[in-house]
């Protein structure tokens, strides 16, 4: 059975009136869920006394106090896209431990979605970015790697646009492979095929606007599975971002919801556990449509 890792804190961030990345996303996503999948076990981020810690291997400590700093003071904004509210630090924070907690539910078997927000992808070592403040998939591959029995870790984003915090994190790490499908050109700009990384850890298939369904899925089969199968993970992580959905506001692909089906199944197929956590996804009904597929599948007994 599935494990969903949500808290009501994450609504705590609040980024204004008409911003994308609003709390509106998950009002539409929970109720959806627990209607359509009313077997879904939801469970609270466990909270971890270590978690600065955690945070400190992805994170310049300047800027984690200059954050935490910021929603001291009622909030701010830290670029034009991203803002800080006075709940944005412990929305944050509390992100990054469901997260944490989505690899301990899915290393003991279970696998596990952290349904959070803010997202983190674009978060970088010393600035919040593109709505995002910190990085939630790349502390969950360093956590996941402090593991008995983990040794190598996968993270496959498919998130519209490319994971470039992520990468920024863990790309010198040859224990984790990255592999990131995203539109460009498009923000923020990074991703090009022919960066690989240090070790030939990275994977980045860039998409033009406009790609269908039957190219995307192609890469998927084609690209995305043997790159995974060759490096063997003994943990996926997936940054899953539903914003390459037709019509996503922010995007200019187009994938169904039904595409995220298939997705989870090929990402199971990897036979490692598997831990999911929400990235973007800006049309929130069509998103929460997306995240039911997904869980679904996630849920349903393995074809032997």
């Amino acid at each position: 059975m599935t494990i969903v890792i949500y808290s009501d804190v994450f609504l705590q961030h609040d980024t204004g009136w008409g911003h994308p990345e609003s709390a509106e996303r998950l009002r539409v996503a929970v109720p959806a869920l627990r209607a359509a999948l009313p077997e879904l076990q939801w469970q609270e981020p466990i909270p971890r006394p270590d978690l600065a810690d955690w945070l400190a291997t992805a994170h310049n400590p300047t800027y984690l106090q200059e954050l935490a700093a910021l929603a001291a003071q009622g909030g701010g904004t830290w670029t034009d896209d991203t803002p800080i509210a006075a709940g944005s630090w412990e929305a944050a924070q509390t992100a990054v431990a469901a997260w944490l907690t989505a690899v301990d539910r899915a290393i003991a078997g279970e696998p596990a979605f952290a349904l959070v927000r803010p997202p983190g992808h674009h978060a970088r070592p010393h600035s919040a970015m593109g709505f995002c403040l910190l990085a939630n998939a790349a502390i969950a591959a360093r956590y996941a790697l402090s593991l008995p029995g983990i040794e190598r870790v996968g993270i496959l984003d498919w998130d519209v646009h490319h994971g470039n915090g992520t990468q920024e994190i863990v790309e010198n790490d040859a224990r984790i492979a990255f592999c990131s499908l995203h539109q460009w050109p498009h923000y923020p700009f990074t991703g090009r095929a022919q960066d690989t990384g240090p070790h030939g850890n990275v994977l980045n298939l860039p998409l033009p606007p406009g790609t269908d369904r039957p190219t995307y899925r192609a890469l998927v089969r084609e690209k995305v599975l043997p790159f995974f199968q060759e490096f063997a993970p003994q943990l996926l992580l997936v940054s899953a971002g539903y914003d390459s959905l037709a019509g996503d506001p922010l995007g200019g692909l187009q994938l169904e919801p039904d595409d995220y089906g298939d997705f989870a199944k090929w990402s199971r197929s990897l036979g490692c556990p598997i831990a999911l956590g929400l990235e973007g996804g800006y049309e929130p009904q069509r998103t929460a449509a997306a995240l039911v597929v997904t869980l679904t599948v996630l849920s349903a007994p393995m074809a032997p």
